[in-house]
């Protein structure tokens, strides 16, 4: 034992005399300033920018429904009939009082014509041709009063035929066949109008600022695109129609709303669109022109408590963690760097994992990364004033 003990204190010197192993080998790539589409999500809801209770006008069993729950209606569709026998009863009515008036009126328009012809004779009375006119307009007003009640009758029997006001998808009917229904009788049906549609999302004050400056930048064209509740991207962009004129005191933000095409899905036999009244999507809103930021591989990019991070490679060929700041633009693939980084700078991408903060390395080419599809945009969206 005593003999082992010494053998290896000889040969303790040897081992702590060995050279430190050569600084770790890593690929870098440069941080490059390239064509960036800026972008900002935030929490919309859809709306139809037309939506309508169909009520009724008059009172009456209804006699039919003529549509199909949930299915979409063109604008004048017939919806519900109703019992027209009262109001053509009521129309035939007036149709006979208007008559009437119209017979006396002419016999009264005779009478004073009479009346008139006996001036410059012993049987001219003066009285007689006052009571005649007066007998004439009488009857005249009479008339109009009932042409007046002969039209209000006609619209009556229009209304006991309830058309669509606007064309749009129908929900459910609150009524069936059989029930008598007033002008009381609350909502028939609600229709809601399908194509385009409205995205309504509120923006913090701070945000807002921020895209009215990018908006100034960018000649005012900002392009909305929305992302559904499975996290599928919609395909058609829409445009900002609308900024609010007050902010929210209790949320510090307001309130902008977009306008996108909802179009039938295609080969749906029937005519099923995506979006819908009142659903809950995230706003996507983009940049038409792309704009020059400093980007570099998301995998480059490391977050700990503090934040994101890089490693940079100096001129002393030593690893430098340097703190970074990332756009909302950056992708699964790309991170677009607002702050911490300058162009031509050398960030560590292989061999991370083998680096310390402060420790020297020695840098090489980086294997070639997979470089994203540009995504195409739309432009047409007005600016934020």
């Amino acid at each position: 034992m005593s003999s082992l003990l010494l053998d290896l204190a000889a040969a303790g010197p040897s081992f702590a005399q060995q050279p430190p192993g050569p600084p770790p080998a890593v690929g870098v790539v440069a941080a490059t300033r390239q064509p960036t589409i800026q972008s900002s999500e935030y929490t919309g809801r859809i709306l139809a920018t037309n939506r309508v209770n169909v009520v009724a006008r008059v009172s009456a069993y209804l006699e039919q429904v003529l549509f199909k729950e949930g299915a979409e209606v063109q604008e004048g569709d017939l919806l519900y009939r109703l019992d027209q026998r009262p109001f053509e009863a009521d129309m035939q009515a007036r149709e006979a009082a208007v008559a009437q008036f119209k017979a006396q009126l002419k016999n009264a328009e005779a009478v004073t014509a009479r009346a008139k012809a006996l001036q410059g004779t012993p049987a001219y009375q003066p009285s007689a041709v006052d009571i005649a006119v007066a007998n004439e307009d009488a009857l005249k007003a009479q008339v109009l009063g009932a042409e007046g009640q002969l039209q209000q009758a006609e619209i009556n029997l229009a209304y006991t035929q309830i058309r669509a006001p606007i064309g749009g998808k129908i929900g459910r009917t609150s009524v069936t066949v059989g029930n008598y229904v007033t002008p009381s009788s609350g909502v028939l049906c609600t229709i809601v109008s399908q194509d385009p549609m409205y995205v309504l999302f509120p923006v913090s004050t701070r945000a807002v600022i921020e895209l009215q400056r990018r908006s100034a930048e960018k000649a005012g064209a900002l392009v909305i695109r929305l992302r559904l509740p499975d996290g599928r991207l919609y395909g058609p962009t829409g445009r900002l129609d609308f900024v609010d004129n007050t902010v929210a005191g209790n949320t510090d933000t307001m309130n902008l709303r977009g306008v996108i095409p909802n179009p039938p899905i295609d080969g749906s036999p029937n005519g099923t669109r995506e979006l819908i009244d009142n659903e809950l999507v995230t706003v996507i809103l983009e940049d038409v022109q792309p704009t020059e930021a400093i980007g570099v591989p998301r995998s480059a990019v490391l977050a700990d408590q503090e934040g994101d991070y890089v490693f940079v490679v100096g001129s002393d060929n030593k690893a430098e963690q340097r703190r970074v700041k990332l756009a909302k633009s950056s992708t699964p693939a790309v991170a677009i760097i607002t702050s911490g980084l300058k162009d031509g700078e050398k960030v560590i991408l292989d061999g991370i994992q083998r680096v310390r903060n402060g420790q020297p390395v020695t840098p090489g080419p980086a294997s070639p990364q997979v470089k994203p599809p540009a995504g195409a945009v739309q432009a047409g969206s007005t600016p934020i004033r």
